[in-house]
């Protein structure tokens, strides 16, 4: 695809820009793109800057302002201070922050609880105990709606998994 701006050379960056719903591609050659105002190739992309606006996505101003005065005891880093580098100053920032950090946690990986994956190959065992997990959380659910029949069903979902754990056990 030759370049939408020089219409010479090959197009070998290809651009996307989305504002307010309206979408707008553009096709440029390297030396196009270089000197263009839209593309910044110097600064490359920064994930603590990513982090760092989503941690103010997740606070308004009255708790930010009541956060701010905490403080790590150990290192000294203050919230204020995590909240512009989005770097913590020592392993104990997060305890101190933990309130902080769960439901910024949560907002992004839709849960608070690190799960991590299970290979393939691995143990059966491990595959079976995550999904017993997940189906009582499934049952808890369906308890608080009412919906008896399908917790039942559930139930002895979890009770089939847990028998065959028993059985690999022995």
């Amino acid at each position: 695809m030759l370049c939408e701006i020089c219409k010479k050379n090959q197009a070998t960056v290809h651009y996307t820009k989305i504002i307010n719903g309206k979408i707008e591609e553009l096709n440029v050659c390297e030396e196009c793109a270089a000197n263009s105002g839209e593309f910044s190739f110097d600064n490359p992309f920064s994930f603590h800057k990513l982090w760092t606006g989503l941690i103010e996505g997740f606070h308004d101003n009255k708790q930010k302002q009541s956060v701010d005065n905490l403080t790590c005891s150990f290192c000294g880093l203050d919230y204020s201070q995590f909240r512009k580098t989005g770097k913590f100053g020592c392993s104990k920032c997060y305890e101190v922050f933990e309130d902080q950090l769960v439901p910024l946690f949560k907002g992004i990986h839709g849960h608070d609880k690190h799960e991590g994956k299970v290979p393939i190959r691995a143990n059966k065992k491990v595959a079976n105990e995550r999904k017993i997990e997940k189906l009582k959380v499934r049952l808890n659910e369906l308890v608080q709606k009412e919906a008896f029949e399908e917790a039942a069903k559930v139930r002895d979902q979890i009770r089939e998994l847990e028998k065959s754990l028993g059985d690999n056990r022995e």
